[in-house]
């Protein structure tokens, strides 16, 4: 690649959406194909607090996972950072997903047989850009900011529901995305709990810059938002900005 092209490539980037879908389908296919997501226009922007509604098999997680890069389209494309992501290899997609965006689901899928600290440390064991020593400093770092500084070096059986879904977060940045891609993050957790991880979550857009795009059932929640999508059978329905204070 010339430099000038280069140098145009890096100005694309800096200026794009962060994550964009164009007419994106998923149809999963059977005797009776069944949409999933249907003719999807959708752009992410940075610095948005972002919840995803609707009803039951309205296609909220079908989105996440393909805005997440973990499911193809059947049509139409996905672009992060203004590069198409369809027809990468998967190992540039792989890539991407490291160091683009981070995961945390509605259950924190958290490795029972490694320490606290170990789990928040997988992400950047398989980025493979820092010395152990680095990778625990950045992972005590990160349990700190979450209060969980005391707890590293337990298992994840040694904490509460909370906590757990905590340390999947610190997980989620490990590899400092600027994308964290939820799926009913706090479906599984008590009122309490439910709202330390949506104060988590709102913190990282509103003080630290992140972006977060949440699936959620609960209405209330989205309600304290930056902007709703609402999906019926696949299709988005409603696409709103929210007047939220940032603290």
């Amino acid at each position: 690649m010339s430099a000038a092209a280069a140098q145009d490539t890096h100005i694309v980037a800096a200026t794009a959406p962060l994550i964009e879908a164009r007419n994106v389908t998923r149809i999963l296919p059977g005797v009776v194909p069944t949409t999933l997501v249907h003719n999807i226009d959708l752009v992410i922007r940075e610095n948005e607090f972002v919840g995803i509604t609707g009803p039951s098999g309205s296609g909220k997680s079908s989105l996440l996972y393909l805005l997440g890069l973990l499911d193809l389209p059947t049509s139409g494309e996905v672009l992060v950072r203004g590069q198409e992501t369809t027809n990468m290899a998967e190992e540039d997609r792989a890539h991407a997903r490291l160091t683009m965006l981070g995961f945390v689901f509605q259950f924190h899928f958290l490795l029972p047989e490694f320490t606290v600290l170990e789990n928040v440390m997988l992400p950047m064991r398989a980025l493979g850009q820092l010395s152990a020593s680095a990778m625990r400093t950045r992972g005590g770092d990160l349990l700190g900011s979450l209060g969980l500084g005391d707890h590293m070096n337990k298992r994840p059986d040694q904490l509460s529901g909370g906590q757990r879904q905590r340390v999947a977060v610190a997980r989620a940045l490990a590899n400092e995305p600027p994308v964290i891609l939820a799926d009913e993050p706090t479906g599984s957790l008590d009122s309490k709990s439910s709202e330390q991880v949506f104060e988590v979550l709102r913190d990282l857009v509103h003080r630290h810059g992140k972006t977060v795009v949440a699936v959620t059932h609960d209405l209330g929640m989205a309600a304290r938002m930056d902007r709703q999508i609402e999906l019926i059978d696949g299709a988005i329905v409603a696409d709103k900005a929210v007047l939220v204070e940032r603290i």
